[in-house]
């Protein structure tokens, strides 16, 4: 009887372990589709992470020793050209005076206009805007001077070809010289500095000679 009692205690307990044993294996193969929807926030977040620092495209990084070369350009430019400016004005105004004093007259004060209205131009609008320091304010100011300068250069010129002229056509060929000088001084600093760029020239594609290499030499004479 007690042989028979263990068989079948021992029967019992393997028929349990067996059963638990197929419990188990039963929920991992339920829980294994489920793996699928299961969301992943570190795999996720890594990948996309990753993809956008992949797209990023590198700002350049202006250093301050350019910033403060930029500034300093614009600065030598506003004292240059802001001195060739007002002294422009001065001088056109300064021999329009001595001309209409050598024959003052209503008829010879003409002569006085066109260098009143440089003048003023010079001194109220194109002065201030290229002592600014603001790039946009400097290459309208200079472009400004650059047109009173060769106005202003015309006048001389249609006072120099003139029949007759009250005061001495020296004085206007003087003045055309220093209205030459400040349209050569205010066009520069507009392509030098960078203001204006000139039109580049197409390039003209040149004919090519096929040269040799020495494959064609006899040198069975040497």
């Amino acid at each position: 009887l007690d042989i028979g009692l263990d068989e079948i205690s021992t029967a019992a307990t393997m028929t349990t372990m067996t059963k638990i044993t197929t419990l188990l294996l039963f929920l991992a193969a339920l829980a294994k589709p489920f793996e699928a929807f299961t969301a992943k926030p570190q795999t996720i977040a890594a990948r996309p992470a990753a993809r956008f620092e992949s797209l990023v495209v590198p700002v350049p990084r202006v250093s301050s020793f350019k910033l403060n070369a930029i500034t300093a350009d614009l600065d030598t430019v506003a004292l240059v050209a802001g001195q060739e400016n007002y002294g422009f004005a001065i001088v056109a105004l300064g021999e329009a005076i001595w001309s209409f004093a050598q024959a003052p007259s209503f008829a010879h004060a003409k002569v006085l206009a066109p260098a009143s209205i440089a003048a003023v131009i010079l001194v109220a609008v194109s002065g201030p805007m290229i002592t600014s320091g603001d790039a946009g304010s400097v290459a309208l100011g200079l472009e400004i001077a650059t047109g009173v300068s060769i106005l202003l250069g015309a006048s001389y010129v249609a006072r120099m070809v003139a029949n007759y002229s009250p005061s001495p056509k020296e004085a206007a060929f003087a003045g055309l010289l220093v209205a030459i000088a400040g349209f050569f001084s205010f066009s520069q600093n507009l392509v030098v500095d960078g203001f204006v760029s000139l039109p580049s020239l197409p390039s003209i594609p040149l004919p090519e000679m096929p040269l040799g290499l020495g494959e064609d030499i006899d040198t069975s004479r040497y």
